[in-house]
């Protein structure tokens, strides 16, 4: 059994290699939303909060290809243990029901695979979108920085992509609301001592990501201060 844990064929290794991945990404959730946060505090902030990233250097790049390694590891255990437990089953419901204790069964776990895929979409998208816009430039402290603060508030001055967001950061509490506990069970932290308390904080903690990420389109759209004229550079 020990041999088979460690090997990756075994569907015992995807899940702990996607329950681990999994609470990685929960933590990655909860330090963005942190940084993301100090678009409250108006243009100086943000972009404090922004350069105080770059000025990490290298480590900036190392931290991504970290990211793109664990959110892709994640995506493909998903989707192997997915597979695996579609092949496996023998009898399809014609009705699904949310089943209760113990299963704990409810649309959000059975929908797991969806929300996942159209998450990780919207991710690559989102990266897209500020880790490579339109670079403008301002002046902070006295020294010239990337205006980041105004690509996010001219995104966000469409009602298009207000919507959006606010669509896919609802999508993402439904998609924690089971991940949550479901991570902890896959690395095998979760006992019947512990399930009703980690049931209830996994929504506890869906409704607070997703609550935090939703303010912030809505807070950009209709009462963040205009930013004034900056400079657009080529990248």
């Amino acid at each position: 059994m020990a041999a088979r844990r460690f090997d990756l064929r075994s569907s015992v290794a995807r899940k702990l290699v996607n329950g681990l991945t999994g609470l990685l990404a929960m933590l990655f959730i909860v330090a963005h939303l942190a940084g993301n946060l100090t678009l409250l505090g108006g243009r100086d902030a943000f972009n404090t909060y922004a350069e105080s990233l770059h000025r990490l250097g290298a480590l900036v790049y190392v931290a991504e290809v970290g990211l793109l390694l664990m959110f892709a590891a994640h995506a493909v255990t998903a989707i192997q243990v997915f597979l695996h437990k579609r092949a496996a089953r023998q009898t399809r419901y014609v009705v699904a029901r949310t089943k209760g204790p113990p299963s704990h069964q409810t649309l959000s776990s059975r929908t797991m695979i969806v929300t996942g895929l159209v998450l990780l979409a919207f991710l690559i998208w989102h990266v897209i979108q500020f880790r490579f816009g339109t670079y403008y430039t301002t002046v902070l402290h006295g020294a010239e920085v990337r205006d980041l603060y105004r690509l996010v508030w001219e995104v966000f001055q469409s009602r298009v992509w207000v919507a959006l967001y606010v669509a896919v950061m609802a999508l993402l509490g439904f998609h924690l609301r089971h991940g949550f506990w479901s991570a902890f069970q896959s690395i095998g932290l979760l006992s019947a001592n512990v399930r009703p308390f980690a049931y209830g904080a996994g929504i506890v903690f869906a409704v607070v990501m997703a609550v935090g990420f939703l303010v912030l389109p809505i807070y950009m759209a209709l009462f963040a201060p205009a930013p004034t004229a900056a400079v657009a550079m080529v990248s």
